[in-house]
């Protein structure tokens, strides 16, 4: 006690001359009218700037849910968008009454489409290999599969699914030498194939595509429509043309394409299954051994 009063005592000044201040400054903010609202505009704009900074810093922390509730909520659109397309390729073939199908919920929906959409998050990147790998914290449990496509939440091509675990999956990006895909530039047919030579992260190239083909620097390639991974009908982006020249033997283009995104930096990504993928590429296999042709031979002789 003796110590705080040995304090006060030393600081007593200071603390007179606050009181006093505090209360001069209250009856001069409450003198006039217009003290009064000049003193609260700038009290509000301090308060206003600090809960701002408060804000700012709250929101950046932040930004991973946000981006995670995003890309779930693009899944889900996704899903719903292409069963709404094909439902209408359906009616548009039979010319059946669209009402009837107009009270099926979105889990029918989800059930029925032939592509299914969900979201991951990326915990693991590299650029810097000449094979580069991606992984997920997604994996069987909950619903990823081998060959699922994987593209961005803004539509560009990512790669495919390699392998999965439990928990996780590992995805084979564009930027891995073994990785190939088709594409073409947005206005023209002529399919180009699409590879990776290791060295800027941010360009692939593309060969093989015919010298009749309309092209331009800064032109877009999509997806060629022709993949198992991603859908026909959706525009998959890839970039945009940056240079282009003809090949040793003038009869096709190389062409050199600047990424759309910059795949360093992903955090969250879209995978497209394709309910269809097994059977169509068991199919394309089969004929390539020759297995479908003897099951054919075995089948007629069985006839016979």
């Amino acid at each position: 006690m003796y110590r705080l009063i040995e304090f006060i005592r030393r600081i007593y000044v200071v603390l007179l001359f606050i009181v006093i201040e505090t209360v001069a400054l209250y009856y001069y903010s409450h003198s006039t009218q217009y003290t009064e609202a000049k003193i609260l505009s700038h009290a509000h704009s301090v308060t206003g700037a600090l809960h701002s900074s408060v804000y700012g810093v709250i929101h950046f922390f932040s930004l991973r849910r946000e981006n995670q509730n995003l890309s779930e909520r693009v899944a889900w659109l996704e899903n719903q968008l292409t069963y709404y397309r094909e439902r209408n390729e359906e009616l548009a073939v039979s010319g059946a009454d669209s009402l009837i199908f107009s009270e099926l919920d979105s889990l029918t929906a989800q059930n029925l489409t032939k592509y299914r959409y969900m979201n991951a998050r990326v915990i693991a990147n590299s650029t810097n290999r000449l094979r580069n790998y991606i992984t997920l914290n997604r994996g069987l449990m909950h619903g990823v599969v081998p060959h699922m496509g994987v593209i961005t939440p803004d539509g560009m091509m990512v790669g495919y699914v390699a392998a999965c675990s439990e928990r996780y999956s590992v995805v084979i990006p564009l930027l891995n030498a073994d990785y190939r895909t088709s594409g073409k530039i947005v206005g023209d047919d002529h399919i180009g194939s699409i590879r990776w030579n290791g060295h800027s992260p941010y360009k692939v190239e593309m060969d093989e595509l015919s010298k009749n083909a309309n092209i331009e620097v800064g032109d877009e390639v999509i997806g060629s429509g022709v993949s198992h991974y991603f859908p026909s009908d959706v525009k998959i982006k890839i970039g945009y043309i940056d240079s282009y020249t003809l090949n040793e033997s003038q009869t096709a283009y190389n062409v050199v394409i600047r990424l759309a995104s910059d795949l360093s930096r992903l955090s969250n990504v879209i995978l497209i299954e394709n309910a269809d993928f097994k059977e169509v590429t068991d199919l394309e296999e089969s004929v390539k051994n020759g297995s479908y042709l003897r099951s054919m031979s075995i089948g007629e002789g069985t006839e016979n």
